[in-house]
C-alpha cells in the first residue's frame, strides 16, 4: 500500500473511484478535471490523497486547508470526498488515507479537522469514529437550487 498525493495521470482512475462515492457522479472532461485539481492545489497545503495498490487507486480523500483569523491565526481543515472502492473496503485503506490527510493538516498548523457525512449508516459513522473523529457539532448545508 502506498499513500501519496494525487498526480495528474491518476485523474481518470480517481473519477472512476468516485463512482463508489455516489452512483450518479458523472465524470467531467479530463482537461476540466485537471484544471480543477490544479486550482485545489493552489490553496496552500490542500490536495487529494490516494491509496494505491500497485497501479490501482483504492481509496481517496480531499483535504482543504482554510486560512483563519481566529485561534491566533491557526488554519483549520476540511476533509471531503472520502471514498474506498467497494472491493477494498474493511481492509484499512480508508482509515489510512484519512490519517494521512489529518497528519498533513497538523503539519500545516491546523487546530482542527472537520468532515461531514450524509450517511446515516451506523457502519459509516463507526468508521469515522474509529478514525478518531467525534460527532460533536451540528452540521447544516444549503445546496444550490437546480436551474430549469
Amino acid at each position: 500500500m502506498l499513500i501519496r498525493t494525487l498526480i495528474e495521470s491518476d485523474i481518470p482512475c480517481l473519477q472512476k473511484l468516485y463512482r463508489y462515492l455516489a452512483a450518479d457522479n458523472a465524470e467531467i472532461p479530463l482537461p476540466e478535471a485537471i484544471a480543477r485539481w490544479e486550482l485545489l492545489k493552489s490553496y496552500p497545503n490542500s490536495n487529494i490523497f490516494v491509496v494505491c495498490l500497485e497501479s490501482i487507486l483504492v481509496a481517496s480523500c480531499t483535504l482543504v486547508v482554510i486560512p483563519n483569523l481566529t485561534r491566533n491565526g491557526m488554519p483549520y481543515a476540511l476533509i471531503e470526498n472520502v471514498v474506498t472502492h467497494e472491493d477494498h473496503r474493511k481492509q484499512g485503506y480508508g482509515s489510512a488515507v484519512l490519517h494521512r490527510a489529518i497528519e498533513a493538516a497538523w503539519q500545516a498548523g491546523c487546530y482542527k479537522v472537520m468532515l461531514m457525512t450524509g450517511s446515516k449508516q451506523s457502519s459509516t459513522l463507526k468508521f469515522y469514529q474509529d478514525a478518531g473523529f467525534e460527532q460533536s457539532k451540528t452540521g447544516f448545508q444549503i445546496r444550490r437550487p437546480k436551474t430549469a
